[in-house]
């Protein structure tokens, strides 16, 4: 089993930046993978970003490409979201996600609100 506690979340202006967190715990050996998803009211829960655990590739959603980056320290096994240039349609409940050994993990969910 792997747990993964999210933080940063919060209220921002439009432009401003929020830096997300999301701390892995428990069995995370073999973790490959490591993502953000975002889930606006009324909507799916859509890609944000993603990053391979040893290589460090990144791929991003076209919607945030050039404002958020998403990197991880391995030693704590966190992964973080650095958004910037933030939209009002950047609001969300932002999850984190885990692939390990075939099996997806998700986060509790973060808000992150963004006002006009």
């Amino acid at each position: 089993q792997v747990q993964l506690v999210e933080s940063g979340g919060g209220l921002v202006q439009a432009g401003g930046s929020l830096r997300l967190s999301c701390a892995a715990s428990g069995r995370t050996f073999g973790t490959s993978q490591m993502a953000w998803f975002r889930q606006a009211p009324g909507k799916e829960r859509e890609f944000v970003a993603a990053i391979r655990w040893s290589e460090e590739t990144t791929t991003y959603a076209d919607s945030v490409k050039g404002r958020f980056t998403i990197s991880r320290d391995y030693a704590k096994v966190t992964v973080y979201l650095q958004m910037n240039s933030l939209k009002p349609e950047d609001t969300a409940v932002y999850y984190c996600y885990a692939l390990r050994s075939g099996y997806n993990y998700w986060g509790q969910g973060t808000q992150v609100t963004v006002s006009p």
